[in-house]
């Protein structure tokens, strides 16, 4: 199967060195943002380099493009791609707007070609071990997900670019499908952002607070902060349930029940766009399973969207229709 790879970046790299150890695939082009990075990447993954992604997808001799680079692109090069009769590896989320990210889904459908958005968060350790231990705290009331990421000083670069990166919420989506996933359909949504600009499209900080509301009736809530305004690091997933507690980081985790402490063990994060990038090629080849849908992935993309929306107007969204 023969590929092509819109991106020269940490995701990336980490899909061209999955595809130069299966032999079932070969990285036949790259594009870049600048053709000093292309040629580059290129030259270290044997692979020809092209003068832009709207060349690699009108290539004949490509049957799957990745599309590793920033989130504003992703829904046109993946139109793009569909149009071209390519199938598609995409990382989250498939689009900053959940209208166009429907549509591509619907055109991937009417194309017979796969559109798979890469959710690797579920593969790794943490997840499976919330999956795994989740049952042993009864019925969960109240979870919430904290990721504070400090940066002195912050990176001049697109991921705190809002037109690039998106809404927080909505650029780093798996923090809200880790939700989704849990516990399903969100009844209410009400949310809160803060951002520290030092330009009108760069921020030098940013911090969300979600919460929402499960039709479960779980609540659940999403701290998600980066940035100069921070000078601690945390990462840690906490789910309330009447039976005890699970307290997750991505080394460990405990179940607590009364005085009883159970550590528990959390599966390491390496290798993980790997693992994704041999089970689309295991789907593609021999029909084997996907462990995400496009349609979950949409699903958790208009739940980040209301976020937004609920910020900015200040009021909380009732309903996501699934």
């Amino acid at each position: 199967m023969r590929v092509g790879i819109v991106g020269t970046g940490y995701a990336a790299k980490a899909r061209a060195e999955a595809l130069k150890v299966d032999r079932r695939l070969l990285l036949v082009t790259v594009a870049g943002n600048t053709p000093e990075t292309t040629e580059k990447f290129s030259q270290i993954f044997q692979a020809q380099a092209s003068t832009s992604w709207q060349q690699l997808v009108e290539r004949e001799d490509i049957d799957l493009v990745i599309i590793s680079t920033i989130n504003r692109d992703h829904g046109k090069i993946a139109r793009a791609a569909l149009e071209n009769d390519k199938h598609i590896i995409v990382e989250y989320p498939l689009s900053l707007d959940p209208t166009e990210a429907e549509w591509l889904i619907s055109l991937a459908a009417q194309k017979n070609k796969l559109l798979h958005v890469e959710h690797i968060e579920l593969l790794g350790g943490l997840h499976n071990a919330i999956k795994q231990y989740i049952s042993e705290i009864g019925k969960i009331f109240y979870s919430r997900y904290v990721t504070i990421n400090p940066k002195q000083p912050a990176p001049h670069r697109w991921t705190y670019q809002p037109s690039l990166f998106g809404f927080p919420l909505v650029g780093a989506l798996s923090r809200v499908h880790r939700f989704t996933d849990l516990f399903g359909l969100v009844d209410a949504v009400n949310a809160q952002s803060q951002f520290w600009y030092t330009e009108p499209d760069l921020y030098k900080a940013c911090l969300c607070n979600a919460q929402l509301k499960f039709n479960n009736g779980a609540i659940g809530e999403v701290v998600y902060g980066k940035g100069e305004a921070f000078w601690q690091s945390e990462n840690i997933f906490t789910l309330y349930g009447e039976k005890g507690t699970l307290i997750f980081t991505p080394q460990q985790g405990q179940l607590l029940q009364g005085e009883k402490t159970q550590i528990l063990e959390v599966g390491a994060r390496r290798g993980l766009f790997a693992k994704d990038t041999t089970m689309v090629i295991e789907y593609l080849l021999a029909g084997s399973p996907l462990y995400v849908t496009p349609a979950a992935s949409l699903y958790s993309l208009k739940v980040a969207e209301a976020t937004r929306i609920s910020s900015e107007v200040g009021k909380t969204m009732n309903e996501v229709n699934n």
